[in-house]
């Protein structure tokens, strides 16, 4: 039987799924860390979940026409526990 913790993360992470994060391993392994990709006309947003602990993060990028040095420019960042990284990428971050 699952936790109450997992099974949150489970749907958090389904939900950003049906907003448009595409996941994938980025370690082989069934506990392997997951990156999330997610692009809009106005925005590039990434997840990277790496378990419970404080070693996820999630990134937004605001979208240009132009190219710039040095990538895009970073406009938010989250670092924390995989519920809270989650949580607030599906509340805060609008599509």
């Amino acid at each position: 039987m699952d936790s109450p913790d997992l099974l949150a993360a489970k749907r958090l992470l389904d939900l950003a799924k049906d907003h448009g994060f595409r996941f994938q391993r980025v370690v082989p392994g069934e506990d392997g860390p997951l990156l999330g990709r997610r692009q809009t006309l106005a925005w590039i947003d990434e997840i990277y979940l790496a378990g419970f602990s404080d070693s996820c993060s999630a990134i937004r990028r605001r979208r240009f026409s132009l190219i710039l040095p040095g990538g895009l420019p970073v406009t938010e960042r989250i670092t924390g526990d995989v519920l809270t990284v989650l949580h607030v990428v599906m509340t805060d971050w609008p599509t």
